[in-house]
């Protein structure tokens, strides 16, 4: 079965052979040990009207504790997180990626039927509906690839000839003449990533379960000693050695996503007027009533506008990527617009139309590539109240 309702897609790992396995039998442990988030499964069962109809009655008498009838508010926020727990994201407050996969869910809600009497069934299958699709857009967008590291990758690693060049570069970065090996050790292992096979070394499970264990096996007096150039690509081949058998013991679920932002997004909304005025006019409408007639040209509204137009620009939320922050507000200053002045509405929209074409031609001649990992410590087959008991765990 290559996909289940929810989206778990098997996505190879390329890249041949380490040791031990034949062809086929390595084939399948790397579909196990690497499966893609895209949404896709999501949206076939929202499109199957049916299917979806039972399920999202089911889900409803399963939510109604009470038995009123109605759903809050209240009710429906675990349940977002209930299903993104069996899509295999990470908790909520732990990744900023999928946080804004939960808050767009979470919105889809919250704008539409956000009343005090709480949601009827009628209307729960409708909010479900939203809520799905919003994840799944986000998804589409971003996939995040949940991955399985278990020692096999990262002992790859130090036996291929990408080892010493790597572990060289490395040691020019974190060595120096007097720091202590157990020092430089510890900073190496935190510049490797899962392209190496490596978990997030800076996630203190990692540190206390996977790589204070492997330093152990070290020796106590060398690892205080100064580290030479080629002492430290020694010890740090044989620590690399014991990390991977912890991980072969203990496998540690790791959500990547990668994303690289060049620009493409914001030419293409700036090159689709009647989308660009729709959302200029949806942004000025959420300008308060107040400063409607006047909005203030300071850099605080413009990025809160430029912010709402993130999504349709494929630009990250503001505060979740420091370089494309860094970019947007040098746009800010070409567009000269920190002088406080007010300005009216066909100006304000002027300038948020420039402050993206200075962001766009920027990120096109220095393209932003950005990445994150995260630990996921809640087991990924643990049962769900809201989403089918059938789903299978991406580890299995």
């Amino acid at each position: 079965m290559e996909r289940s309702w929810f989206g778990w897609r098997k996505a190879k790992q390329g890249g041949g052979g380490g040791a031990g396995g034949g062809g086929g039998e390595r084939e399948e442990e790397e579909d196990r040990a690497k499966v893609v988030v895209d949404g896709s499964g999501i949206r076939e069962l929202v499109e199957d009207r049916e299917a979806f109809g039972m399920f999202a009655e089911s889900k409803f008498r399963q939510l109604d504790a009470d038995g009123d009838g109605r759903l809050s508010v209240r009710e429906l926020q675990p349940a977002v997180a209930d299903i993104g727990a069996s899509l295999g994201l990470p908790a909520q407050g732990s990744s900023p990626n999928a946080d804004h996969i939960y808050s767009e869910a979470m919105s889809e809600f919250a704008h539409g039927h956000g009343n005090q009497e709480g949601v009827s069934r009628a209307e729960f299958q409708e909010v479900l509906s939203d809520i799905l699709l919003g994840m799944a857009a986000g998804l589409k967008k971003d996939p995040i690839v949940i991955l399985r590291i278990d020692g096999e990758d990262l002992r790859d690693f130090v036996s291929s000839p990408r080892y010493e060049p790597a572990a060289a570069a490395i040691f020019s970065q974190v060595g120096s003449g007097d720091a202590p090996l157990r020092q430089c050790l510890l900073a190496a292992v935190q510049q490797l990533g899962v392209d190496h096979g490596m978990p997030p070394a800076a996630d203190p499970w990692v540190v206390e379960n996977v790589v204070e264990p492997a330093l152990q096996q070290l020796s106590t007096d060398e690892l205080e000693q100064p580290a030479s150039r080629d002492v430290f690509l020694e010890q740090l081949k044989k620590l690399l050695g014991s990390v991977a058998e912890q991980l072969q013991e203990r496998h540690v679920i790791v959500a990547h996503t990668e994303n690289t932002f060049d620009g493409t997004g914001v030419r293409r909304l700036l090159g689709n007027k009647f989308e660009l005025d729709k959302l200029l006019d949806s942004v000025w409408r959420d300008v308060p009533a107040e400063l409607r007639k006047k909005a203030p040209k300071d850099k605080e509204h413009l990025r809160v506008a430029l912010d709402k137009m993130a999504d349709a620009a494929s630009l990250p939320p503001h505060g979740s990527v420091a370089q494309v922050d860094a970019v947007v507000d040098e746009a800010l200053k070409v567009a000269d617009a920190g002088d406080g002045k007010a300005v009216e509405e066909a100006e304000f929209k002027k300038l948020l139309t420039e402050v993206l074409g200075a962001v766009m031609l920027r990120l096109s001649g220095e393209p932003i590539f950005f990445s994150t990992s995260t630990v996921v410590h809640e087991p990924l087959s643990s049962s769900s109240a809201l989403l089918p008991s059938s789903m299978p765990p991406p580890s299995e």
